[in-house]
C-alpha cells in the first residue's frame, strides 16, 4: 500500500450512518490546515518563493492598543487578539515585497473547531473588498507602506462566539498558498453590547459599564425585614477565566454553529452551572455539612471555582443559590452578554407551580410538618440576562431570567429559562422558557389549611401579599439596592394585577380560585408580630400584637413556635414552643413579649442564623384561626479590613483582617479568604481555633499592579460559625 493512500485512509472520517460529519462541539480541537493547496499537477519548475508571502501578521493586541481599546476588552488579562463582533478591528501584514492590488491576490481565513464549514460559520473566508458594509464580514486596506499593509476587518453581527484560528491564504497560479499554524494570531470573537445590530445591544453606556464590564457586584441576602448585603467578585477578566467559559459550552455540547445565539448559550448554561445531570461547574449542598469541598458561604467570587472547574473538570463542592448566580454572572458578562444578579425576598419553590403554598395546620391550629411540602426562601438568587427574543413576539426582548440553581427539571435537565421579565409581568407565561415556575416564585399564595378528622380540608387563612414581596439588584454605578418589584409584578390589589393573573391562568398556570374553597376569614382582629433586632449569641424578645377592630370581647388562644431553618425555608428543628390564652378588648391593642434566649437556639444554629416563626391564634368565641409566619436573621458579625502604608502601584502594601469571636464558645477550624478582584488573586489561610471573646489577627503583603479604584473582599468560616465577611474599598494611585 502506497504512503498516499495510507496517509488517506487515516484521515477518513469515522464512519457514521446517520450525519456526515460528526458533531462539532469543541472550540479546541482543530483540524489540519494545508500550506499549500495544489490545483492540480505542480510543474517542476514552481517556487512558492516567487509569489507574494507573508512574512510576519501583528494583530495590535496589546491592552493599549487601538483594538483592545475601542473594543472594550483591554482589562480582559490575555495575550491574544480580543475583539466584539459587528465591530471593526485592524492588523497589519508584513510580506516579502510590497502588496500590488492589480495582480495579487489574498484573503483572511477565519477557522472554529474540528470540522470547519462555511454553511456552520466556523469557516469563514474573507476577501479584501473596497468598502466595509456594517453587520457583515469583509476587510479593506487602509493604508500601505513598503511591503507593508494595514487592514480593517468587520466581523459579521451574529458571527459565533469564541476562539477562532487566522490564517492568510495567498492565490498562485498553480495552488493556495497559506500561512503556517500560529496560535499567536488566535482571536477571540465576543458578543457586542455596543453594535446596534447584535442581539445583545444595550444602548444605555452606564449600564454597559456595570451590566458588561463591572467585575465586582453585590450580593443581597437575608429576609425582607433585614436585607444584608456582601460583595463578590466576579473576575470575568482574570487570566483563564475567558477560556474556563468557552469550555463550559464545549462541556454542554452545544453545536459551534449555535454559538452566536444568546439565547441558545444561555440555556444551556443555565445547565452546565449545576452538576446535577450533566457533572456541571457546581455541586449544590443545603445539608449544613460540607465535608470534602467548601462551605458555600466560604466563597468570595467565581474565579477559584470557575479554574477549578476548567483544571478538574469535576464539579465544584459546594455552592448554594448566590453561588451559582454569582458564576453564572461571570460567565454571561465574560461572553459579553449583559447580566445581573438578583435576589427575591419570600421566594416560593412550589412544587406542583399551582400559585399556592401549603401549610398545613393541626386541630389545634399548630403548623403540621409532616404535611407540609412546600417551602419559602427567605430569599433566591437568580440571573436576567439582556437580550432581543425573535423567538418570541415583539415585546418580550430585554431582561431574561435566567437560574442555575437546581431546583425543577425542564425538558428533562435541571435548568431554567431565559424566560421574559415582561412576560412574567403580564402573566403570558405561554412563552418559553419555563416562564410559569418564574411566575410561581414571585406570585404565589400562602394557605394555612387545617385538615379536618374526615378528611376534608378547611382553608383557614390565605397571605396574598408575602411571596416575591421586595425584588431588587445592585444600582447602575454604585453598590445600593435598586428595586425591581414592578418590572416582575403590578401593583398588589390593581386591576393590571388581576388581569395578569388572569392571563396567567388562561395559559395554563394552575389556581384553585378562593371562592372554589370555604374560606370566611375573621375580619375584625388584625394580629402582627415584631422580632427585636438581635446579635448573634445573645437574648431577644418577639412582640405579638393583637388589634380587635369590633365591639366584642373575645378570647385568643395562642401557639407560638420557633424553628431553626435553612435559607429555604426548609425546618431543621423546633427550638420554642409556647402557648397562651389573649384576652382582647373591644376596640382595642394588646401585645405580648416572649423572650427568647440564648441557650436556646445556640446548640442547633444553622449557617444563616436564620429563624422561621410561626404564630396562630383560634378565637374561641367563633373558632377562627389568625395565622403569620415571619423570617428573623441574627446579625452575625463582620471582619473588620485595614490598609497599612501606601497604596501605590507597584509598591508592595499589607492588608489586615481582624475578626473578634462574640459567641460563647471557642471557633474551630477557622478558615479565612482574602481577594481583591483585579488586584490579589484569593488566598486561605487556616486557623486552628479562636477562643470567646479573642481576637484574630492576619496581615497580608502583596504588589498592587493597576492603579483604580478596587475592592478587597474576606470571608471566615468555622464550623459554628459562616457568613462572615468584610470589605474594604481601596483607592490605588499610579507611581
Amino acid at each position: 500500500m502506497s504512503e498516499t493512500t495510507r496517509t488517506n485512509e487515516e484521515n477518513k472520517l469515522p464512519l457514521n450512518g446517520r450525519r456526515a460529519i460528526p458533531p462539532n462541539y469543541s472550540n479546541d480541537e482543530e483540524n489540519e490546515v494545508p500550506e499549500m493547496e495544489a490545483f492540480g499537477l505542480v510543474p517542476r519548475g514552481f517556487n512558492p518563493r516567487d509569489y507574494l508571502r507573508v512574512v510576519d501578521i501583528y494583530m495590535f493586541k496589546e491592552p493599549q492598543e487601538i483594538n483592545k481599546q475601542e473594543h472594550h476588552t483591554d482589562k480582559y488579562y490575555n495575550p491574544k487578539l480580543i475583539v466584539r463582533r459587528g465591530q471593526a478591528f485592524q492588523i497589519q501584514i508584513d510580506f516579502n515585497r510590497p502588496y500590488q492590488p492589480q495582480s495579487d491576490q489574498f484573503w483572511l481565513e477565519f477557522l472554529m473547531g474540528r470540522y470547519p464549514q462555511q454553511n456552520k460559520g466556523t469557516y469563514i473566508p474573507i476577501p479584501v473588498g473596497s468598502a466595509l458594509k456594517p453587520g457583515q464580514w469583509g476587510a479593506k486596506v487602509i493604508h500601505r507602506e513598503n511591503n507593508s499593509i494595514r487592514l480593517s476587518i468587520m466581523s459579521s453581527a451574529t458571527c459565533i462566539i469564541g476562539k477562532f484560528r487566522l490564517y492568510v491564504a495567498v492565490l498562485t497560479p498553480y495552488g493556495i498558498l497559506r500561512t503556517r499554524r500560529n496560535s499567536a494570531t488566535d482571536t477571540y470573537i465576543l458578543f457586542n453590547p455596543w453594535c446596534q445590530l447584535d442581539a445583545v445591544y444595550l444602548d444605555d453606556e452606564k449600564e454597559r459599564e456595570e451590566y458588561v464590564l463591572n467585575d465586582v457586584g453585590i450580593v443581597f441576602h437575608g429576609n425582607v425585614e433585614d436585607v444584608k448585603s456582601r460583595s463578590w467578585s466576579y473576575g470575568q477578566f482574570e487570566e483563564n477565566v475567558l477560556d474556563a467559559c468557552l469550555f463550559l459550552m464545549d462541556k454542554a455540547e452545544l453545536e459551534l454553529s449555535g454559538r452566536g445565539n444568546p439565547i441558545k448559550i444561555c440555556r444551556v448554561a443555565s445547565a452546565v452551572i449545576n452538576s446535577r445531570d450533566d457533572d456541571g461547574v457546581i455541586a449544590g449542598s443545603w445539608n449544613n455539612s460540607y465535608d470534602y469541598g467548601v462551605a458555600p458561604s466560604a466563597w468570595t467570587g467565581s474565579v477559584d471555582i470557575l479554574l477549578e472547574y476548567y483544571s478538574s473538570k469535576q464539579p465544584v463542592r459546594y455552592g448554594q443559590c448566590w453561588v451559582f448566580a454569582g458564576v453564572f454572572n461571570t460567565f454571561l458578562r465574560c461572553l459579553g452578554i449583559p447580566a445581573r444578579l438578583i435576589t427575591n425576598y419570600s421566594s416560593a419553590h412550589d412544587n406542583n407551580a399551582n400559585l399556592r403554598m401549603d401549610f398545613f395546620l393541626d386541630d389545634e391550629g399548630k403548623v403540621d410538618t409532616r404535611l407540609t411540602k412546600d417551602s419559602v426562601w427567605n430569599y433566591h438568587c437568580w440571573n436576567e440576562a439582556w437580550m432581543t427574543r425573535p423567538d418570541l413576539p415583539v415585546g418580550f426582548g430585554g431582561w431574561q431570567v435566567v437560574d442555575g440553581t437546581p431546583q425543577e427539571t425542564s425538558d428533562g435537565m435541571y435548568r431554567c429559562g431565559p424566560a421574559s421579565v415582561q412576560a412574567i409581568k403580564h402573566g403570558h407565561v405561554c412563552f418559553q422558557f419555563d416562564a410559569p415556575f418564574v411566575y410561581a416564585e414571585v406570585n404565589s399564595d400562602i394557605f394555612y389549611t387545617r385538615m379536618e378528622k374526615n378528611g376534608t380540608q378547611v382553608v383557614e387563612n390565605i397571605d396574598t401579599t408575602r411571596i416575591g414581596q421586595l425584588i431588587v439588584t445592585k444600582e447602575v454605578g454604585g453598590d445600593g439596592m435598586m428595586d425591581i418589584t414592578e418590572e416582575y409584578k403590578f401593583r398588589e390589589g390593581s386591576d393590571e394585577e388581576r388581569l395578569a393573573l388572569e392571563t396567567a391562568v388562561m395559559y395554563g398556570v394552575k389556581k384553585q380560585s378562593i371562592q372554589d374553597t370555604t374560606y370566611q376569614p375573621q375580619t375584625d382582629v388584625d394580629m402582627d408580630f415584631q422580632a427585636q433586632k438581635a446579635v448573634l449569641g445573645n437574648d431577644f424578645k418577639v412582640t405579638i400584637t393583637f388589634r380587635n377592630k369590633s365591639r366584642n370581647s373575645y378570647t385568643a388562644t395562642t401557639y407560638f413556635s420557633g424553628n431553626i431553618v435553612f435559607y429555604t425555608g426548609v425546618p431543621k428543628s423546633e427550638f420554642k414552643k409556647h402557648s397562651f390564652s389573649a384576652k382582647l378588648e373591644p376596640s382595642s391593642s394588646s401585645s405580648f413579649d416572649v423572650v427568647i434566649k440564648s441557650s436556646e437556639y445556640m446548640r442547633d444554629l444553622l449557617e444563616q442564623a436564620s429563624f422561621h416563626f410561626f404564630v396562630t391564634a383560634r378565637i374561641n368565641e367563633t373558632g377562627k384561626i389568625l395565622a403569620v409566619q415571619k423570617a428573623v436573621m441574627l446579625e452575625i458579625p463582620t471582619l473588620q479590613i485595614k490598609t497599612k502604608g501606601e497604596l501605590v502601584a507597584g509598591k508592595e502594601m499589607s492588608v489586615i483582617v481582624e475578626f473578634t469571636n462574640p459567641l460563647k464558645q471557642t471557633l474551630e477550624n477557622v478558615t479565612l479568604r482574602l481577594e481583591g478582584p483585579g488586584m490579589l488573586r484569593t488566598i486561605k489561610k487556616q486557623f486552628g481555633r479562636i477562643q470567646m471573646n479573642s481576637t484574630l489577627t492576619w496581615e497580608v503583603k502583596f504588589t498592587p499592579m493597576r492603579a483604580g479604584l478596587r475592592k478587597l473582599i474576606a470571608s471566615l468560616n468555622s464550623d459554628a460559625l459562616r457568613h462572615v465577611y468584610g470589605e474594604l474599598n481601596v483607592q490605588i494611585q499610579k507611581p
